[in-house]
């Protein structure tokens, strides 16, 4: 599973600069981000092997740089700051909804990163607040104007795969009222006025997914994949619906043979045909990849 071959430091920056430079000719006089107007959602992967240090453990000053470059290429923009700017305003009031499954979290680099950027663009500290179980009775989240939704790809007992869709399953009182039918409307939850609307950016971290679990709750490490990756977008299924391709290609790899998840993740298709919150069709979805390559199975 562990990659062969390394990229250096210049070369992992001379690619991002080449996908920013080729998504600014789609992007640029756009006043908010928004997919690509060629009726295509935009989904950007960034993968570096030097994420991870010798302890599997993330690296901040490398998770900041591949966000930069994530949000970058996203929105065709020339450095983060501006990128920023163009999906939150200095008057918002944010929220970053993370997930802290304690075996497999969003990690603090990821969302202090996201928090520095925000607060770049003049958003006050004390109208940006980082929370999973606690949503509904945090006070900057009952009034949040944007959210930005980070959480870990994995697999899921009831749900397929843990995802950016279903991580929004803490917005209602009673999550366990939407496991049947192996959660299959988990998009129905981004139809309500605490979400409606509401989410600038969505950051899939796939440094370390997991393939393969028995049971609720269940963690192994020798089913995770170091995969180096974070994938951003504005469509969750876009997003989603690639990521679970990524997961299915794993599978697929490590079990050499078809192993479908059990149950299916059968919500990110119906996120789509039933509730249209987003394109899970990999012909709608225009995937920018930036850095290592190998094994990136899309």
């Amino acid at each position: 599973m562990k990659p062969r071959k390394s990229i250096s430091r210049r070369q992992f920056i001379k690619s991002a600069s080449a996908a920013a430079i080729g998504t600014t000719l789609l992007l640029s006089g756009q006043e908010t981000a928004a997919p690509v107007k060629s009726g295509r959602s935009r989904v950007v992967l960034v993968r570096d092997l030097n994420v991870l240090d010798g302890n599997g453990n993330p690296q901040y000053a490398v998770v900041e740089e591949m966000l930069d470059t994530g949000i970058k290429a996203l929105t065709g923009m020339p450095d983060p700051q501006s990128a920023w700017k163009t999906i939150i305003k200095p008057d918002d009031i944010v929220g970053i909804k993370n997930n802290r499954w304690p075996y497999l979290r969003t990690t603090a680099e990821v969302e202090n990163s996201i928090k520095k950027r925000i607060m770049e663009v003049g958003v006050k500290e004390a109208d940006i607040s980082v929370d999973d179980l606690g949503v509904l009775q945090n006070p900057v989240f009952q009034k949040a104007t944007a959210l930005i939704n980070a959480r870990p790809m994995r697999s899921h007992h009831w749900a397929g795969v843990g995802s950016l869709i279903k991580n929004y399953i803490m917005f209602i009182p009673e999550p366990i009222t939407i496991h049947p039918d192996s959660c299959a409307d988990l998009a129905s939850i981004w139809d309500l006025p605490v979400v409606k609307g509401k989410t600038r950016l969505n950051v899939l971290v796939m440094f370390t997914p997991q393939f393969h679990s028995f049971g609720p709750h269940s963690f192994n490490p020798k089913y995770v994949w170091k995969y180096y990756g974070l994938m951003m977008g504005f469509d969750p299924v876009a997003v989603d619906a690639t990521g679970l391709r990524i997961i299915e290609a794993i599978r697929r790899e490590y079990f050499a043979e078809e192993r479908p998840l059990n149950p299916p993740a059968k919500h990110i298709a119906i996120a789509d045909s039933k509730y249209h919150l987003g394109t899970a069709d990999p012909q709608k979805i225009e995937l920018v990849k930036i850095g290592y390559d190998k094994e990136s199975f899309v």
